[in-house]
């Protein structure tokens, strides 16, 4: 469709209102989505860090009560997760 003007454009026939209305909601929304999508890929990789020093706190313990009672506590290896948080 080919316009005679920019005003036209704009107007899109009688419909413009509803036609930038609807790209402004879409804009928004895909800005709000990208946002929201990083906030919770940032909160999640902050819980697994806690998460992981809880655990290899919770082993340390657990070694230090084994060898005081005399007992050898299995080797577990920690996942490295980098930490860009």
């Amino acid at each position: 469709m080919q316009f005679d003007s920019f005003a036209d454009f704009i107007n899109m026939g009688g419909y413009g209102f509803y036609v930038w209305l609807s790209f402004g909601v879409s804009a928004i929304l895909l800005v709000y989505l990208g946002w929201s999508s990083a906030r919770q890929h940032k909160t999640m990789l902050t819980q697994i860090a806690q998460r992981q020093k809880r655990e290899q706190k919770l082993r340390q313990a657990a070694a230090k009560q084994m060898q005081e009672q005399g007992l050898k506590m299995p080797e577990v290896k920690p996942i490295d997760i980098p930490e860009e948080v």
